[in-house]
C-alpha cells in the first residue's frame, strides 16, 4: 500500500480543517481574508503539481488497487484545484451576502469538496467512487443551503439533498448487483471478468443503475431535473463550483467506469450514449429559450454542455475523450466569468433576471466585456476556447460516422443546439448593451482581486482558443489509458 501518492488529499484536507479552525480565531471583519489565505495555499500545491517531484509526479496504485495516479488523475488533480482557487475568488467577492461569522466556514466546505473530487479522479474501484463523490454531494448539500435566511436557497439545498440521495440509492445498488455477479469491486480487475457477464441481465442491470446514478451528478437526460432550480437557489459561488467542478468530477469518474470497469459493455452501447447526448443538447437548449432568470438561464445552459461533452464519451475513442477533457479546461474559464460577473452585479438582487444586466456596460465595461465573452464562448463562436472545444467533440463524433450512421445524426443535432443557443446567450448580450432606460447606472468599483479574477479567465478564453495545443497535448496523454 503507497500511503505517500494521497500526499495532495491529505494537503487539501488538512487545509480545510485549518480554514475551518480560522474561523474561531480571525476578528469577523478579516474573515474575508481567509479564502485569500486559502487561493494562495491551493495555487503552492497547484504549482507543486508541475514540479517533477512530489506525489503528484509519481505514477502507482494506493490501497489495494482502489487509488491510483495516472495522466487521467494529474490532469483532473490540476483542473480541480483551479477551479477551487477561481471559486474562492468569487466566495470572497460574494462573502458580504453570507451571515456574518460563516464566511471561513464556506471556504473550508469549498477546500472539502475539493477533496472528494482529487479521490474521485483517482478512483480505480467502486468503495472509492461512492465515497468521493458522497463526500462531494453531502458537501455540496450544505453549500447550496447556506444561505439560510433565504427561502430560495434552502429549497434548492432540500431538492438537491432529495434527489441527490435517490441518485445515489440507485448508484449503490447498481454497484451491488455488479458486484454479486462478478464479485470485483476493483476497475481493473472487473475488466477482465466482464466479457463473460455480458449475457447477465442482472449485470447490466448493474451497470445500467450506476450510469443512472452518475448521470444525475452530470445533469443529463433524464436525471437533470434538479439543476435549474439547484443552479437558481444557491448562492452564486455554489452555483459556479457546481457548474464545473461537480460536473467535472462526473465526467472523470464516468470515464473510468465506462472505459475502465466495464470497455467491453460500453462498445456495445454506443446507441444509448447517442441518444442520451442528443436529447440532453436539445432539452438543456430548447428549455433555456424562455428564462429569465441569469442563473436559471445557466442551468439549462449546463444540461446542454453535458450534453456536448457525451459527445466525446459517445464516440468511444481516445481523441472523443481527449476532446471532453478540452473542452472542460475551456469551459471552466469561460462559466466562471461569467458567475463572477453576476456574483458582482447582481450580488444585492433577489430575483436575478437577465434585465438586471442592463447598462452594464456603462457601470463597468471591463465586466460587460467579460460577460460578452463568456457568452460567445458558451454559444460556440471562434475564435474563443468554446468554439474549439466543440469543433474538437464534432470531429471526434463524425470520424465514427462511417461505421455507424447515427453518429452523423448526432453531429446535426449538437449543430442545431449550438444554434438554438445562439439566440438565448446573444439575448444576454442585448440586455447588457442596448437595453433602454436601465434602472441603476451607478459605477461598479471592482477589487484588486476581482480585476484579476476576471484577467485571469479573458486570458483562458483566449489562451485555449487561439493556442490550444498545450493543454490538448496533456488532454491526448491524460486519455491514453482508453481503449
Amino acid at each position: 500500500m503507497n500511503t505517500s501518492l494521497i500526499g495532495l488529499e491529505i494537503s487539501v484536507i488538512g487545509l480545510g480543517l485549518v480554514l475551518m479552525l480560522a474561523d474561531f480565531f480571525m476578528p469577523a471583519e478579516r474573515r474575508k481574508f481567509v479564502g485569500y489565505a486559502g487561493i494562495a495555499a491551493l495555487g503552492a500545491m497547484l504549482l507543486f503539481s508541475f514540479a517533477d517531484v512530489g506525489t503528484c509526479s509519481i505514477a502507482g496504485t494506493a490501497f489495494n488497487g482502489s487509488f491510483i495516479n495516472d495522466g487521467l488523475s494529474l490532469f483532473f488533480k490540476r483542473f480541480f484545484i483551479l477551479a477551487a482557487i477561481l471559486v474562492l475568488f468569487i466566495a470572497a467577492e460574494f462573502s458580504d451576502r453570507f451571515a456574518e461569522g460563516s464566511v471561513a466556514e464556506y471556504y473550508s466546505l469549498v477546500v472539502f469538496a475539493l477533496a472528494g473530487m482529487l479521490f474521485a479522479a483517482s478512483a480505480n474501484d467502486f468503495a472509492m467512487l461512492f465515497v468521493s463523490i458522497e463526500l462531494i454531494t453531502i458537501t455540496f448539500y450544505i453549500l447550496v443551503s447556506f444561505q439560510r435566511s433565504k427561502l430560495a436557497s434552502l429549497e434548492a439545498g432540500v431538492k438537491y439533498l432529495i434527489l441527490g440521495a435517490l441518485s445515489s440509492s440507485f448508484m449503490i445498488f447498481g454497484i451491488a448487483l455488479i458486484w454479486g455477479t462478478t464479485g470485483e469491486l476493483n476497475f481493473t480487475k472487473l475488466a477482465a471478468v466482464a466479457p463473460q457477464f455480458e449475457t447477465s441481465k442482472i449485470f447490466l442491470l448493474g451497470v445500467l443503475l450506476v450510469l443512472v446514478g452518475l448521470g444525475f451528478k452530470i445533469a443529463a437526460f433524464p436525471f437533470q431535473i434538479w439543476a435549474p432550480d439547484v443552479y437558481q437557489g444557491a448562492p452564486t459561488p455554489t452555483t459556479a463550483f457546481l457548474a464545473i467542478g461537480s460536473k467535472a468530477a462526473g465526467f472523470v469518474l464516468l470515464l473510468r467506469f465506462l472505459f475502465t470497469a466495464v470497455p467491453s459493455v460500453t462498445m456495445h452501447w454506443e446507441k444509448l450514449l447517442i441518444v442520451i447526448s442528443g436529447i440532453t443538447i436539445l432539452y438543456g437548449n430548447l428549455c433555456a429559450l424562455p428564462q429569465r432568470n441569469i442563473k436559471r438561464l445557466l442551468g439549462y445552459s449546463s444540461i446542454a454542455h453535458a450534453g456536448y461533452l457525451l459527445l466525446g464519451v459517445a464516440a468511444l475513442s481516445r481523441n472523443g475523450q481527449a476532446a471532453v477533457l478540452y473542452y472542460l479546461a475551456g469551459y471552466l474559464f469561460t462559466v466562471l466569468a461569467a458567475f463572477a460577473v453576476i456574483a458582482i452585479v447582481l450580488k444585492n438582487v433577489d430575483n436575478e433576471d437577465v434585465s438586471d444586466l442592463a447598462g452594464l456596460n456603462q457601470r463597468s465595461p471591463l465586466l460587460a466585456t467579460t460577460m460578452t465573452i463568456a457568452m460567445v464562448s458558451l454559444a460556440g463562436i471562434p475564435p474563443l476556447a468554446g468554439f474549439f472545444g466543440k469543433f474538437l467533440l464534432l470531429k471526434a463524433v463524425i470520424e465514427q460516422g462511417a461505421k455507424n450512421h447515427g453518429y452523423y445524426c448526432l453531429a446535426f443535432t449538437t449543430l442545431a443546439g449550438v444554434i438554438i443557443s445562439l439566440y438565448y446567450y446573444f439575448g444576454v448580450i442585448r440586455a447588457i448593451y442596448w437595453s433602454k432606460d436601465p434602472a441603476d447606472v451607478s459605477p461598479i468599483e471592482l477589487s484588486a482581486p476581482a480585476k484579476v479574477f476576471i484577467w485571469i479567465c479573458i486570458a483562458g478564453i483566449f489562451w485555449l482558443g487561439l493556442f490550444p495545443n498545450t493543454v490538448l497535448n496533456l488532454a491526448n496523454q491524460a486519455a491514453i489509458f482508453a481503449k
